[in-house]
């Protein structure tokens, strides 16, 4: 079966207007299914919006999902920490938490607050298929560790976080698709190493057993790379896009700010990328 077009959002972080902009923009493009690499919620005042979206987006007999197929959504660390404990997160990130576990159940009958709950529970951080693999973090670390652009000059650790791929070669995982730090970027066993900065491709990832590729598809709600534009990537099963696209964040900001929960430096570091 080949490889589906595949939108690669993550660290969507309850930011609507920005998540609103990258699906619309991926359905133009023609993709056939969303894989969502986790950081649904977080930082952002949109979590259950979000959440409802992204629930839909996967499965295809929802109204969002329709003519899509069957997608995945992963667990990231402030999933994780929604579920357990935020007590290692910093001040403004732990305050995020705390409030979105109670903005889940704003506007909705407690049925459907169990199915976000439900559906919570039940995401890996890690999932191999023919032909990829996807991590909210490495495969060495699937929910903490970063991969950064200075890693690329680390070589022990890409050397570790490449083996980690190995066990999957029969699957053909040669390519990782990873979020968490908010940073596009393009990881190469062979240690070359590329960051896009603009909406950039299609480009042959040529990934295989020799060459093992990872991929940061960057953030859609919280990009950290100075440039305050969302961004995601779409892959083919062998070609890679990178997106940026502007979106409403005056209105994000606005969103934060009318929470009083919410730090208000959460909305000010979204008019700067950072």
């Amino acid at each position: 079966m080949a490889y589906p077009k595949t939108a690669l959002i993550s660290d969507l972080h309850g930011n609507w207007p920005a998540l609103e902009v990258a699906v619309a923009d991926a359905r133009t493009r023609g993709v056939e299914r969303v894989v969502c690499l986790g950081d649904v919620v977080g930082y952002g005042a949109k979590p259950r919006e979000c959440l409802e979206l992204v629930m839909g987006l996967i499965d295809p007999t929802s109204p969002a999902g329709a003519g899509l197929q069957p997608g995945l959504c992963l667990q990231g660390n402030h999933e994780y920490a929604l579920l357990h404990s935020a007590e290692d997160f910093n001040p403004n990130a732990r305050a995020a938490i705390e409030w979105t576990r109670g903005a889940l159940a704003q506007g909705v009958d407690q049925g459907r607050v169990d199915q976000y709950w439900e559906f919570l529970a039940g995401l890996e951080p890690l999932v191999v298929e023919q032909g990829a693999m996807y991590a909210h973090g490495s495969p060495r670390d699937p929910v903490r560790e970063y991969m950064l652009p200075r890693d690329s000059r680390d070589a022990a650790k890409m050397k570790s976080v490449f083996a980690r791929m190995r066990p999957y070669d029969a699957q053909s995982a040669y390519a990782c698709f990873v979020g968490h730090s908010h940073v596009q970027a393009i990881f190469n066993d062979d240690g070359r190493f590329y960051r896009p900065k603009q909406t950039e491709g299609p480009y042959a990832l040529a990934a295989s057993a020799e060459n093992r590729a990872l991929v940061n598809v960057g953030s859609v709600g919280q990009p950290r790379d100075g440039d305050p534009r969302l961004s995601y990537a779409i892959f083919d099963g062998a070609n890679v896009s990178f997106v940026r696209l502007e979106y409403d964040v005056a209105r994000a900001q606005a969103d934060i700010r009318a929470v009083s929960e919410l730090p208000v430096y959460l909305a000010d570091r979204l008019g700067k990328g950072q």
